[in-house]
């Protein structure tokens, strides 16, 4: 069916707004329009505010910049965590992998991406600049290094290293290469995952 010959232009419009989420083309879209159609209105009510509250009120962790319902999130905000330490990740879904290992106890920090000059990502575009003045504070006592095993992610690794070089009390460490190189952390399983959090080495920076 090509775009000229859908019957509705209400159902043109709702399969063009689905195809624009990443992995979903035209024929994955039409089918998640016509199941919707399939379905009660209230059903799909309660799915479309589940999708506004969320864009509304969903907030980023003053802390951690991790997404949160409150201004701390709930990781921060939990007494039980280690407060001395703090694991750098990339994104949201390397805080939730690292979690499902269930063998970390400290608190994280999200920079929201990597280094990346060939997609226009550089240093002043992450939560570095937090994460230098969240040590600066003088509660920390060891960073953790968990950026996915890249190019791109042992640049930042590189770059936050020099950063956090003048505080000469801070362990720098790195999760070990049990995650091969070139993975994508949050595709790692939890075993691997839990053993190169467990076996982590110091950053040399070189």
């Amino acid at each position: 069916m090509t775009q000229q010959e859908y019957p509705s232009r209400l159902l043109e419009n709702a399969v063009s707004q689905f195809s624009r989420l990443p992995g979903i083309g035209r024929k994955t879209a039409l089918r998640l329009v016509l199941h919707l159609l399939r379905q009660d209105t209230e059903d799909v009510e309660l799915l479309a505010t589940a999708l506004t509250t969320m864009k509304r009120e969903v907030k980023r962790c003053r802390v951690c910049h991790n997404i949160s319902d409150q201004d701390v999130c709930p990781v921060c905000s939990d007494p039980r965590r280690d407060r001395r330490t703090v694991c750098v990740v990339e994104n949201i879904q390397d805080v939730m992998a690292i979690e499902n290992t269930q063998q970390y106890h400290g608190l994280y920090h999200v920079l929201g991406g990597v280094i990346s000059p060939m997609d226009g990502v550089g240093p002043s575009d992450l939560e570095i600049r937090s994460l230098v003045d969240r040590v600066g504070q003088g509660d920390v006592g060891e960073v953790i290094l968990a950026l996915s095993p890249t190019m791109e992610g042992d640049t930042t690794n590189f770059y936050i290293f020099r950063k956090l070089s003048p505080f000469q009390d801070l362990r720098i460490t790195v999760i070990a290469r049990g995650v091969s190189v070139g993975d994508e952390l949050e595709y790692t399983d939890e075993v691997t995952l839990g053993r190169s959090i467990l076996n982590r080495t110091i950053f040399e920076g070189k």
